[in-house]
């Protein structure tokens, strides 16, 4: 007989039963989750493995494709590529700088077309970087040509190189030196102009008053010890045809206002002192006048003189190939006397004689061009420029540039008294200019501009050009002077 709590109904699991059910489900449970984590775990491994093998069928097979070839990296293939690739680019880049220049001038607008610039850019480049006016059917010489060339970073080709030493001879007679385009006038539009003949010779050979004697002036009383220390611009007239004279100073000191003088001339006169011989200023002045190409007229001064003697002189002149037509020569000379006035319509005539064989002209129906001869500040007057016109017609109100400076007309007076005022002036005429801006320098090329605006930009752009210039001579200078320094004191210290 069993005590105890009710007894179980029939199919119901009794505690004991139902303690040891649920142990048997734990258990169950904890071996399905276990099953899963194994299968998790090995499914990983699976995975990993898998990956590992796909790196290593790559490294092998990156291995197999550098089978077999030379034992070179990548990098040096591609560096020599590159190389090549840069030579080829340069050579391209070399082929289309390069341009091929005519011979002779060449129009400002077809040096545009060679270069596939516009003209305007041309013309601007030769205002602001080389200093030159021009406009776009005025043709340059090749000196500038070349330089507008370099300018624009291109390349000259052809089979002869220029060196340093031609650019330079081209370069002295360009628009280079001038500032100016030089160009041609039309045959028809030329006409008679008058000689411009300069005076040249030794320190007190009576050249002054040898132009005081054909003017018929005391111009040699007002200089200092009465001798020229200027150069000094006079028109004469001689049996209706005029005649302009330019007197330069004959000192030792004043040898480049003697080459200034012979360079605008057109005839040049050899002033010899017949008791006193050819002097060491004589020869300069002989040097002078071969340089500028024209012709010479010997005048033997002061043959009233009792120690005269004008063989003396002519055989003397003989040394420096200058033979008179006494000597068999084709050299004009005429024996005269400054100081009593004889012979001086010869010395004239014979002026006249090589002006027809000259057959000098200009056209007056152009813009003014002309050369500075002087230039000076006057009270009053502000700076006063003694020009000697070229060719062109200048006139009152005119706009111009010379060198590195501009203005405007405003006096024409005339080199005769001074003090007469002009109107115009016409070539071969020597004129005082007031109106400009700054002080030109002695031999300044001068012409007229179309306005205002351009004269002061091209005058700005030559002053730049010129402080480029002596800043450049200055520095090097400088480093010369501190090598040398450097260098004597290197020696001194291995002594």
């Amino acid at each position: 007989m069993r005590t105890g709590g009710p007894s179980p109904e029939p199919g119901q699991p009794n505690d004991v039963g139902r303690k040891r059910n649920q142990k048997r489900g734990r258990g169950a449970a904890g071996n399905d989750s276990g099953d899963r984590g194994a299968g998790r775990g090995r499914k990983g491994s699976a995975n990993e493995d898998s990956r590992n093998s796909r790196r290593t069928s790559l490294r092998v097979g990156s291995g197999n494709r550098n089978r077999g070839r030379p034992n070179q990296s990548r990098g040096s293939l591609r560096r020599r590529d590159r190389s090549a690739e840069k030579e080829a680019k340069a050579e391209a880049a070399l082929e289309r700088k390069t341009v091929l220049l005519p011979e002779g001038p060449i129009s400002v607008s077809e040096l545009a077309d060679i270069l596939d610039e516009k003209p305007v850019s041309v013309i601007k480049f030769l205002m602001t970087d080389l200093g030159v006016m021009a406009s776009m059917t005025q043709s340059l010489d090749p000196a500038t040509c070349i330089a507008v060339v370099e300018g624009f970073g291109r390349v000259i080709g052809g089979d002869e190189e220029m060196d340093e030493e031609m650019m330079e001879i081209l370069s002295e007679d360009s628009a280079l030196s001038t500032g100016f385009v030089e160009e041609e006038d039309d045959p028809e539009l030329l006409a008679p102009r008058a000689p411009v003949v300069t005076i040249m010779g030794h320190v007190d050979h009576g050249k002054t008053s040898l132009l005081d004697a054909i003017r018929k002036t005391d111009v040699t009383a007002g200089e200092a010890g009465g001798i020229t220390q200027h150069i000094a611009a006079y028109q004469v007239k001689h049996e209706g045809q005029k005649i302009t004279f330019i007197d330069t100073p004959g000192h030792a000191a004043f040898t480049d206002m003697r080459e200034r003088g012979a360079n605008i001339t057109d005839i040049v006169i050899l002033v010899v002192a017949a008791d006193d011989g050819v002097k060491q200023q004589t020869v300069d002045s002989i040097n002078c006048a071969r340089q500028a190409g024209g012709p010479l007229v010997v005048a033997i001064n002061k043959c009233d003189l009792e120690t005269a003697d004008p063989t003396r002189v002519m055989t003397e002149l003989t040394q420096y190939d200058i033979l008179t037509e006494e000597f068999g020569g084709e050299i004009l000379a005429s024996q005269i006397s400054a100081k009593t006035k004889s012979n001086l319509d010869d010395l004239l005539d014979k002026i006249m004689m090589q002006a027809e064989l000259q057959g000098m002209t200009a056209n007056p129906d152009r813009s003014a061009e002309g050369i500075v001869v002087e230039a000076n500040v006057e009270r009053g007057l502000g700076t006063v420029a003694t020009t000697l016109i070229k060719r062109g017609t200048l006139r009152v109100g005119d706009i111009f540039v010379a060198g590195e400076t501009y203005g405007r007309v405003r006096a024409l007076i005339s080199t005769a008294d001074g003090k007469t005022r002009l109107d115009e002036a016409t070539p071969s005429t020597p004129v005082r200019i007031v109106g400009f801006e700054g002080i030109p320098a002695a031999g300044d090329a001068f012409a007229v501009a179309e306005t205002e605006q351009l004269a002061r930009e091209l005058a700005e752009s030559r002053q730049r050009i010129s402080r480029e210039r002596e800043s450049s001579a200055y520095q090097a200078d400088l480093m010369g002077s501190v090598a040398r320094t450097f260098g004597a004191n290197k020696e001194r210290r291995e002594m």
